[in-house]
């Protein structure tokens, strides 16, 4: 696949969960392409179009090491995105990377990981977490939020107040991950 057959794919009308497969099993083969991709994401955000984004998000479940030439990319472009639909699937790459460094404590994202990327993310998903956004993002953001706080201080007691002061107002989902957020903060003794 070349970047140009990539771009007709993502561009070419909605796709469909099958045609999404198929090009996540089409990219695995060429991780060459995860730029370009990439690339696309941010460029689908302001057309309202998201396939990109999909696409991504299943392509990083499966390959999230591809994107490890990609975090400064990655990690530039979060703060731009607009629409729920490109959020969503990239507050939860953010969640996967964060497991992946604080975790997993995988070598490859530990090495690769710098004090930027991280500072960036956390900063992109507390905005995402106390914005207007759905619940999806905020649950990916309120994960990322609890691996990075285990790093930055003072994330651990603001994210506690925050869940305190939203997790009654919360759909079944969010109160859901929040109490566990919360568990799982008391047992760390904040």
């Amino acid at each position: 696949m070349t970047e140009q057959q990539l771009h007709l794919a993502l561009n070419s009308g909605r796709l469909s969960k099958v045609q999404i497969s198929g090009l996540v099993e089409t990219l695995e083969l060429h991780p060459e392409l995860t730029g370009k991709l990439l690339q696309e994401v941010f460029e689908q955000d302001s057309k309202d179009t998201f396939n990109a984004s999909w696409v991504f998000d299943h392509l990083m479940r499966k390959r999230l090491v591809y994107l490890l030439p990609h975090l400064d990319s990655f990690t530039h472009g979060l703060s731009k995105l607009r629409d729920e639909s490109g959020i969503r699937p990239m507050a939860h790459v953010c969640e996967m990377l964060c497991e992946a460094y604080f975790k997993k404590k995988d070598e490859a994202f530990l090495m690769h990981m710098t004090q930027t990327h991280l500072e960036t993310m956390m900063t992109v998903c507390f905005d995402w977490f106390i914005g207007p956004h759905k619940v999806a993002a905020k649950v990916f953001a309120m994960s990322s939020l609890y691996y990075l706080g285990t790093r930055f201080d003072w994330v651990h007691p603001e994210l506690r107040m925050i869940l305190e002061e939203t997790i009654s107002n919360g759909t079944a989902g969010y109160k859901n991950r929040a109490k566990k957020t919360l568990d799982k903060l008391a047992q760390l003794g904040h």
